[in-house]
């Protein structure tokens, strides 16, 4: 898994154009997750996004996913989960004082952010991640949020 998680990074720039091309569609299958329920479509869809996201990022499922902020890496990675950053206890080599055979979650962060278009967004706090959502399909979290936000554009052109 680590050696792919740190592919994953170094092909950030990648990543983030297959996820731009992915959401759009994701958000189109607005009516097909309403009719079905959410609620239902959240086992199906959540399981298969745990098992591309775990393949490539070592996902962790907390439900709040910020990989295109990240760099491609899961921050939820850090045996210290630490959600904005590095802790004071990187080393000299950039590896992680907790497991120091391993490189520093936030370093590779914010090297695969320098890759991708929308890189400088690893400079945004990110809020603490709520618990209840853990488990959650953060794709479909992504498809009611962006229907809920284009209706209400609607409802405010009119």
């Amino acid at each position: 898994m680590y050696s792919v998680r740190l592919w994953a990074v170094r092909h950030a720039r990648l990543l983030e154009l297959t996820y731009r091309a992915f959401e759009p569609v994701i958000v189109k299958l607005h009516p097909l997750w309403k009719s079905v329920g959410y609620q239902r479509a959240e086992k199906p869809v959540g399981k298969l996004e745990e098992l591309s996201k775990g393949l490539l990022f070592d996902c962790k499922m907390c439900g709040q996913c910020i990989l295109s902020s990240t760099g491609m890496s899961c921050s939820m990675n850090c045996p210290k989960t630490m959600r904005n950053g590095p802790c004071g206890g990187v080393l000299q080599n950039g590896n992680c004082e907790v497991y120091p055979e391993k490189r520093c979650v936030w370093v590779e962060a914010w090297e695969g952010s320098q890759k991708m278009k929308g890189g400088d967004k690893i400079q945004v706090v990110q809020l603490p991640v709520d618990h209840r959502l853990e488990g959650s399909s953060s794709w479909l979290r992504v498809a009611r949020e962006a229907s809920e936000q284009q209706a209400v554009q609607k409802g405010g052109s009119q």
